[in-house]
């Protein structure tokens, strides 16, 4: 049974406030103003999340691993929208068309998030250049992640989608171990095989032969839900990026 959404009403503090990338480089007296209207929340995994909340609230990630995804009634079959980290928004869409956006928000781990109603979220977009200057870059990566996704589904096989989820998400939590002779052996955790199909668009089947055939390679180790990345070169190199794509995904 999931239980409820806890929502806290702890106030943010500055410092909190600064946490966000959207929000880190702004100056301290507007973070101070800002900080008024946010408050702190705290989910666990298996918590339910009722989706209307979206057009209320708009939610930033300081800890923790988010999933947004949908799901077909009839067939039962689910895909991956997206996957947030610390210093991801969310819902852009609501923000931007102030419609109902029908998602299913499961966090994967105890999440610590920083939430503020959407109209003052417009509000303040509208009214200080200097925070729309900071958020449009981030609101154009996020678009043209959708863009690489929707691509990469129509254009791509299964080996080629796999390699960049794992690469997009090595990026997104910049954590590695030291292996022996100094190597580097990257760590996924959250992405199991029901999850990488989501995201991939293939069904778990697919997906475990992929990941069985690169342990036997040696690309990589696979627990149950950690990825542990032993050959990074071998991954870049089924992904198939262009080169000036390649390097952002670094």
């Amino acid at each position: 049974m999931q239980k409820n959404t806890p929502q806290l009403p702890h106030k943010a503090s500055p410092v909190l406030v600064k946490q966000a990338n959207i929000f880190a480089d702004l100056p301290a007296k507007l973070i101070e103003d800002f900080q008024q209207e946010f408050q702190l929340n705290e989910w666990h995994k298996g918590d339910y999340f009722n989706s209307a909340l979206l057009n209320e609230r708009f939610f930033v990630v300081l800890e923790g691993q988010v999933e947004i995804k949908q799901t077909n009634p009839e067939t039962g079959r689910e895909a991956t929208l997206d996957m947030l980290y610390a210093g991801d928004c969310f819902d852009l869409i609501v923000l931007l068309d102030n419609q109902p956006h029908d998602v299913i928000v499961s966090p994967l781990t105890t999440v610590r998030l920083l939430s503020v109603k959407l109209d003052t979220m417009r509000q303040w977009l509208w009214n200080y250049p200097t925070f729309n200057q900071q958020f449009m870059p981030y609101l154009a990566q996020k678009m043209r992640e959708k863009e690489e996704l929707a691509s990469s589904l129509v254009l791509h096989n299964v080996t080629t989608r796999l390699s960049r989820i794992i690469l997009k998400h090595i990026n997104k939590v910049k954590f590695f171990i030291t292996g022996k002779e100094d190597e580097q052996q990257h760590i996924v955790n959250g992405l199991n095989d029901d999850t990488l199909a989501r995201m991939s668009g293939t069904v778990r089947q697919i997906v475990n032969k992929q990941l069985q055939q690169w342990k036997q390679d040696g690309t990589l180790d696979k627990k149950r839900n950690q990825l542990i990345i032993n050959d990074l070169s071998a991954l870049e190199e089924e992904a198939k990026y262009p080169q000036g794509l390649s390097k952002r995904h670094k």
